[in-house]
């Protein structure tokens, strides 16, 4: 098994949540397990966005005509699916689905605990306080590509996405096809995970950089793929991502320059980068404390952070576990799963602090605000840690 492949199994693990891995063999729960799990019909419902704007969403979805899928070349040209949030004026619009029906099945099928009576439409049908169809709200704003964990669908972030639409960016969460457990495609099909079974490969951070490069392309060129794209300050572009998704936030910004700052929420970097690719750029390390402080065990981090140059904090947030930094927990509170062992920190509290300092450093890095609560510890967050090579 290459390192990349361990990387994603422990990462797997870290998840802490009783979610079969995509492809693997499921166990059926014994009759004493299976009673504890609930049966009560569910109904999701993320956090409200916190800023002065609504969060309007649309879909698009975007073909490469210059490069072949990477898993699946028989697939022909990559395809990729964006969701697109942006400030709206609030009360238009009609709610958002949080997915598609086929992602909401294949989530279900290869993520969910048998037993917990979750229905795909109850999936589907989450509120996310995003509004399709949204009138957008005057004046340009910065541009925030995300990107998922590996095996987690886009949705998984949307709750951040939502907020930074609500204080004032837009975003652009990519589904990257055939490396989760579904993204429904421009023809209706929702093609699972391709990877899942043997582990993500080691190019993977290098063709996520290239989905995100084409996906700036689609968004800024001169034919712009998106209806509302003179909504884009095109020199204000940064990324943020989870897991796998974070480290590609590095890579991505080091091939290409259009990316001003980065963030990567709870993600190993493979390999370490030891120079300054960012040529002085922003990138922020967030990620849980059992794992990322310094001197931890992801050691990686140590290495990549005394390479670079630019402005770099590192926070690390105690009573955390891997899936913190995404909807996952939320979701799973809801169904009535437990806690994960050694969490402490409630998923709507983890959503919050995800929320509050990822928008400050977007704020500080892209905006040019002032926000003092990246300046150090304070005593309204005392889960979050401060780290000081």
């Amino acid at each position: 098994m290459n390192r990349t492949r361990r990387i994603a199994a422990v990462a797997a693990l870290l998840l802490a949540l009783p979610i079969p891995v995509a492809g693997a063999a499921t166990a059926s729960p014994s009759p004493s397990s299976a009673a504890a799990l609930p049966a009560a019909a569910f109904h999701g419902e993320l956090p409200r966005p916190t800023g002065p704007y609504a969060a309007g969403e649309d879909v698009l979805h975007l073909t490469d005509q210059s490069r072949t899928d990477p898993w699946v070349p028989t697939a022909g040209p990559r395809q990729l699916t964006v969701s697109m949030f942006y400030p709206a004026r609030p009360g238009t619009g009609g709610p958002a689905p949080y997915m598609t029906l086929g992602e909401a099945q294949n989530f279900v099928a290869t993520r969910v605990p048998p037993g917990t009576g979750v229905q795909p439409q109850d999936l589907a049908d989450t509120t996310t306080h995003a509004y399709t169809g949204a009138k957008a709200a005057g004046g340009t704003y910065p541009l925030v590509v995300l990107s998922p964990g590996f095996e987690n669908p886009r949705a998984t972030l949307t709750g951040l996405a939502t907020d930074l639409a609500a204080h004032g960016y837009v975003v652009a969460l990519v589904g990257h096809t055939y490396e989760d457990s579904g993204e429904t495609l421009a023809d209706g099909s929702t093609p699972g995970c391709a990877l899942c079974d043997t582990g993500a490969p080691d190019s993977l951070p290098d063709s996520r950089a290239k989905d995100v490069s084409f996906v700036l392309d689609r968004l800024t060129g001169h034919h712009p793929a998106w209806r509302l794209s003179h909504l884009i300050d095109r020199d204000r572009v940064g990324m943020a991502g989870h897991s796998v998704g974070g480290a590609s936030a590095l890579t991505a910004m080091a091939e290409d320059q259009r990316i001003l700052a980065g963030v990567n929420m709870d993600g190993t970097f493979n390999p370490p980068i030891p120079t300054d690719t960012l040529k002085g750029r922003s990138f922020l390390l967030l990620g849980k404390q059992s794992n990322h402080t310094v001197g931890g065990g992801d050691t990686s981090w140590g290495q990549t952070w005394a390479g670079q140059e630019g402005y770099k904090p590192w926070l690390a947030v105690t009573g955390t576990n891997h899936a913190s930094f995404t909807d996952v927990p939320v979701l799973a509170e809801e169904i009535g799963l437990p806690l994960p062992p050694g969490t402490t920190t409630s998923p709507e509290r983890g959503m919050q602090l995800t929320r509050e300092y990822v928008g400050a450093f977007f704020d500080r890095t892209l905006k040019g605000t002032d926000r003092p609560l990246l300046d150090g510890p304070s005593a309204e967050n005392p889960e979050v840690l401060f780290q000081h090579p």
